[in-house]
C-alpha cells in the first residue's frame, strides 16, 4: 500500500497488473506548499491507453453478468478502507493538491459517501413498471450498462471524484478506463492499490497515468461509450464536441463556472460575510463552485464591503498541514501565472483594488516552505458593465469582484445570470420572496439560500448549465450517463391488441 514517497517510477493498473507501460518518460507530482517531489509516475501513451480499453472491453461481458448485488460487494470493501484511513489519506490529498488538512479529511470522507450511496443503491429498487393502454399488457422501464467508460478526474477532489465517477459506472455494470489528473497521481496510485486489495475482476478498473495527451486517446475512442469528464471548460467542451459526432457515444462534462452570490438588502448579513468568505477563498479559490462575483445591494453594500475586506485582509494563508490555515497554496506555478494575469485584466478594466495579497509578505510564508506556489486574496471593486471581461472569464482562484446594484431582485438576477457558466451560486436574505425568485430564475445548476455556493453533498445532482455542463456527474444523474434505458413491453394475452387503437387485423387479398 502506497503510504510514502517512491524513488521508482511508479506505473499504471491495466487488466489486473501493475506495469510500466509502453513509454519510456516519467513526470512528478509534487507538494504545491513545498514544491518537494511526493513522487514519480510512468507516463501513459496510446499504446497504453490501448491496452486498457482492451482489458475493458474483454472483462466486460463477465461483469455485467453478475447481480448488482455482487458488484456492490467491492466497492464496499473499499468504503471501509477509505473510512479506516480517513487521517492517513487525507494528510495525503492535503499534501499533493494543497488544501488545507479539513479539506483533504473532506474529500475523503465525499469518496466514502459516494461509495456508500453508490454500493447501497445496489439494493434498492431499480427500474420502473409503467401503465400501459391495453390491459394484456405489463410495461417496463429497464436499464442495462453502456459498457465501457473513460473516467478523466481533475486534481482540486483527488479522491472524491474519481469515486463520483466510478463506483457508480462499476455497480450498474460498466468498465472503467481512469486517467487521475497529473498534478495528484500519488492519490490515483492508492485508490488503484485500493480496488486491487478489494480483488476486483483483471479489467474491471484500470488506470493509465499521464497527460492531457493520454485523456485524449481515452476519449477519443471508439471502444469507450461514455466518457464521464470533470475538469476545465476549455477542455471539456473540446471532448463534447468530439464525442458529440459519434452515434451512440455520450459525454456527462461537469465544468467551471464564474459564480455569484447575491446579498440583498434583506440579508442578514453575518450569514451573508461568513458565506461569501467561504465560497471565495476554501481551496484558494480553485473550486469549479468558487465565488469570484459578490452582487451586493447598495443599501447594505457598504456594510457588507468593510467586514468582508477586514476578513480578506485577515485570511490564514499557510502550511495546509496545519489545522490554523484557513487557505493553502494555488496548485502550480502555471497556475500562479494565471491567476495574476486576470488580477492584471481586472484593474486594465477599471477594477479599484481593495485587498491585494497576490504576493504574500515573506513572513506569511511558512519556514521552510518558500518554493510553494503561494498566492493570497484578491478583491476589487468594479462598477457593472456587461462588456468587461473580468466579470465573465473563470478565474479560478482567490479573486472576487464586489458589484453594487440597486433595485429589486430582478436587477440582482440580470446581473447574476449574465455570464456564459451556469454551474454554482447563492443568495443571502431574509425575505422567501427573493428567495423563491432565485431558485426558480438563476441560471444555474446548484442554488444555495442562506449558505456559501459550495459543499455539494453526493446525493443531490450536481452539475450545471450553459458552459457549466449538462449536469450528470452525481448520484441518480450520473446513472443516466452510465446507462442504457429499454422499455420493455410484454404481451400476457392470447391476442394481439395495438395502442391508439391501431388495428391488428390482419387482411389479405382474399378478403
Amino acid at each position: 500500500m502506497s503510504q510514502h514517497t517512491t524513488a521508482q517510477p511508479s506505473g499504471h493498473y491495466i487488466g489486473g497488473e501493475w506495469t510500466d507501460g509502453s513509454g519510456s518518460e516519467t513526470f512528478a507530482s509534487e507538494n504545491p506548499a513545498t514544491g518537494e517531489t511526493l513522487s514519480t509516475f510512468q507516463r501513459g501513451t496510446e499504446d497504453d491507453v490501448d491496452a486498457a480499453l482492451e482489458a475493458a472491453e474483454n472483462a466486460f461481458e463477465k461483469w455485467r453478468s453478475l447481480s448488482y448485488i455482487d458488484r456492490a460487494e467491492y466497492l464496499w470493501e473499499i468504503y471501509h478502507e477509505l473510512r479506516d484511513r480517513h487521517e492517513e489519506l487525507g494528510e495525503i490529498v492535503s499534501k499533493e493538491c494543497g488544501k488545507e488538512i479539513s479539506e483533504g479529511k473532506a474529500d475523503v470522507t465525499e469518496a466514502w459517501h459516494m461509495v456508500e450511496w453508490a454500493a447501497g443503491n445496489a439494493r434498492h429498487p431499480h427500474g420502473d413498471v409503467v401503465p400501459s393502454e391495453v390491459a394484456g399488457k405489463d410495461a417496463y422501464m429497464r436499464r442495462k450498462p453502456r459498457g465501457v467508460i473513460g473516467c478523466i478526474t481533475p486534481w482540486n477532489f483527488p479522491v472524491a471524484i474519481p469515486f463520483w465517477h466510478m463506483a457508480i459506472a462499476l455497480v450498474e455494470g460498466n468498465t472503467v478506463v481512469w486517467k487521475p489528473a497529473e498534478q495528484t497521481s500519488w492519490c490515483g496510485q492508492i485508490i488503484a492499490e485500493m480496488f486491487e486489495d478489494a480483488g476486483i475482476p483483471d479489467g474491471v478498473f484500470n488506470l493509465v497515468q499521464g497527460y492531457g495527451d493520454a485523456g485524449a486517446a481515452i476519449t477519443d475512442d471508439g471502444r469507450v461509450d461514455t466518457v464521464l469528464f470533470t475538469g476545465s471548460a476549455e477542455v471539456g467542451h473540446e471532448i463534447a464536441g468530439t464525442v458529440g459526432g459519434e452515434p451512440g457515444k455520450l459525454a456527462a462534462c461537469e465544468m467551471g463556472g464564474k459564480n455569484g452570490i447575491i446579498v440583498t438588502e434583506e440579508a442578514d448579513l453575518d450569514i451573508a460575510v461568513h458565506s461569501a468568505i467561504m465560497s471565495s477563498f476554501k481551496t484558494t479559490g480553485q473550486r469549479c463552485v468558487s465565488s469570484e462575483r459578490l452582487i451586493v445591494h447598495t443599501d447594505v453594500y457598504d456594510a457588507f464591503k468593510e467586514r468582508f475586506v477586514d476578513l480578506a485582509e485577515d485570511i490564514a494563508v499557510g502550511d495546509p498541514l496545519e489545522e490554523s490555515t484557513f487557505m493553502g497554496p494555488a496548485i502550480e506555478a502555471d497556475h500562479v501565472k494565471k491567476i495574476r494575469s486576470h488580477n492584471e485584466l481586472a484593474v486594465e478594466e477599471g477594477a479599484e483594488v481593495l485587498v491585494d495579497r497576490f504576493e504574500l509578505e515573506a513572513d506569511e510564508i511558512p519556514e521552510g516552505h518558500a518554493e510553494g506556489h503561494w498566492v493570497g486574496p484578491f478583491v476589487y471593486e468594479i462598477e457593472y458593465d456587461t462588456d468587461l471581461r473580468c466579470l465573465k472569464e473563470e478565474c479560478f482562484g482567490p479573486h472576487v469582484a464586489l458589484l453594487e446594484y440597486d433595485g429589486d431582485i430582478d436587477r440582482a438576477l440580470e446581473i447574476h445570470n449574465d455570464t456564459p457558466y451556469g454551474l454554482a451560486g447563492a443568495i443571502v436574505s431574509e425575505d422567501y420572496r427573493q428567495l423563491n425568485a432565485f431558485r426558480d430564475r438563476a441560471e444555474i445548476g446548484l442554488a444555495y439560500a442562506n449558505l456559501p455556493c459550495i459543499g455539494a453533498e453526493v446525493q443531490l445532482p450536481f452539475g450545471g448549465v450553459k458552459k457549466s455542463g449538462n449536469g450528470y456527474p452525481s448520484a441518480r444523474e450520473a446513472i443516466e450517463a452510465v446507462t442504457e434505458r429499454t422499455a420493455w413491453t410484454m404481451n400476457n394475452s392470447e391476442e394481439i391488441e395495438m395502442a391508439q387503437g391501431l388495428s391488428a387485423d390482419i387482411t389479405t387479398n382474399e378478403d
